[in-house]
């Protein structure tokens, strides 16, 4: 197959871009796991099971599904009071996490709905930076 000066200029930004996408991805496709090894499971447990009635779970949580809204902002700000999970309350205070960006935290929001037996809705970055806006953490991808 010959191709002329133009179509192998285009043959080649083609292959380049696919490369350059392929590698972004990639960086990108355990993020959600690493951050949550990184920031949560000291807490959460390695496998979202909890701390018996400290922290609650997040394997298997009822709490993901029913307040899937204000999930971004927690992740962002952090959670006091008293909530419920499975039945169970619970009333420890969770730190914020302000230097995540909104891309991490879908990352890590998406990690934790898909993962120990979690089938919830993903999340999009637009999703989530809508949520952020509502509590004033919206700070970019």
């Amino acid at each position: 197959m010959n191709l002329g000066p133009l179509q192998w200029v285009r043959a080649t930004a083609v292959l380049l871009a696919v490369l350059l996408l392929a590698g972004c991805f990639t960086k990108r496709k355990n993020e959600g796991a690493r951050l949550y090894a990184q920031r949560c499971a000291s807490c959460h447990g390695e496998n979202g099971e909890g701390l018996r009635r400290l922290i609650p779970p997040l394997a298997g949580s009822d709490y993901l599904g029913q307040h899937r809204s204000s999930l971004p902002c927690q992740l962002r700000k952090g959670l006091a009071g008293e909530i419920t999970v499975n039945g169970v309350k619970y009333n420890q205070l969770m730190p914020g996490n302000e230097s995540l960006t909104d891309s991490e935290i879908t990352n890590l929001l998406n990690y934790v709905q898909t993962s120990w037996g979690n089938k919830e809705e993903v999340w999009t970055i637009k999703e989530v930076a809508d949520e952020l806006k509502y509590c004033g953490g919206a700070r970019g991808l």
